[in-house]
């Protein structure tokens, strides 16, 4: 029987990969991202927002962010005792900004990690550094297991994880519902429980949603008919109301599917049992074996014998 050539081979093993890819792929489809309900967050409502900026003192205070960097203020405050940060940095994982539209139209909106029903950051962590709990489905980052590649940075979709450049051995920084501090000891996150007219509320996903459905049933010309957070990428813990539209406060427009979940479906496919790398690491032995048997058959050539086999006698 004859030997396969390399092209055969890689045809072979090229079908077989591609039928591998499909009958695993249907069983990962199969696995359709599930909303929890039951897991806490917190509701912001933009209306109640009057920005004392209440809930960003409480965060650093319980979090301990005070004196961690010499975070950012603001330019009208020389003597630097007002802490205004324009953005979420490595010392501030809560923030409100205002958006002005008009003399008319204005919101205050506040930053922080919205903990997704299916993170990317978490799905794109090469070391689990960023987990969700399974339980509160808060994100939380493992300082002792990161290394530092910044992957969750690019990966989330709100630019909410935030690197200590300042720092000689510098954290990502981001809200983790406040798990080892408010959380664990009053059962609260300390914004929600500072915030004095009641613009974050905090609970499970279940009641906030409910309450935010009555708010816009209640009051509907109060807010745009849309309850952001509840769909965006799979669902997310940190929910908003808001008289603007969201994009104008800096809340990107996103599609309801969550990207995480493509990328593992496509990652569980293919390393499933390791198949798709035996398959390629196969290929390239065969290849690499084939090579070297061609190159000793050509070293064991009597001299005098050309490549057509034909001998030439010397003169």
């Amino acid at each position: 029987m004859a030997k396969p050539s390399r092209r055969q081979f890689l045809k072979i093993m090229g079908a077989t990969g591609a039928a591998l890819v499909a009958g695993r792929g249907l069983t990962a489809a199969s696995e359709v991202h599930q909303v929890n309900n039951e897991t806490l967050g917190m509701l912001y409502d933009a209306t109640r927002c009057v920005g004392c900026k209440a809930c960003m003192s409480a965060c650093k205070r319980v979090n301990s962010d005070y004196g961690s960097l010499s975070y950012e203020r603001a330019k009208f405050d020389p003597d630097g005792l007002w802490d205004a940060p324009q953005d979420l940095s490595g010392s501030t994982r809560t923030l409100i900004k205002l958006f002005k539209e008009s003399d008319k139209e204005w919101s205050y909106v506040k930053y922080s990690c919205m903990h997704c029903q299916k993170p990317s950051c978490v799905s794109v962590c090469p070391v689990s550094a960023m987990t969700r709990d399974k339980i509160s489905g808060a994100v939380v980052y493992n300082k002792d297991t990161c290394i530092g590649c910044r992957y969750c940075q690019v990966a989330c979709a709100f630019n909410i994880p935030k690197f200590q450049w300042q720092k000689a051995i510098p954290q990502i920084v981001k809200c983790d519902l406040c798990t080892n501090t408010n959380l664990l000891k009053k059962g609260i996150t300390a914004c929600a429980e500072t915030c004095p007219t009641g613009a974050i509320m905090f609970g499970k996903r279940r009641e906030l949603l409910a309450e935010a459905k009555k708010r816009l049933q209640e009051h509907p010309g109060r807010y745009q008919q849309h309850i952001y957070g509840e769909h965006e990428l799979g669902g997310t813990n940190h929910l908003y109301l808001s008289r603007m539209q969201f994009n104008k406060l800096g809340l990107p427009i996103l599609k309801n599917d969550a990207p995480a979940e493509f990328s593992e479906k496509i990652q569980h496919t293919i390393y499933k049992g390791f198949i798709a790398p035996v398959a390629l690491y196969s290929t390239l032995c065969f290849i690499a074996i084939k090579n070297m048997k061609g190159h000793g058959e050509v070293e064991k050539k009597p001299a005098g014998t050309s490549d057509t086999g034909e001998t030439h006698n010397e003169p």
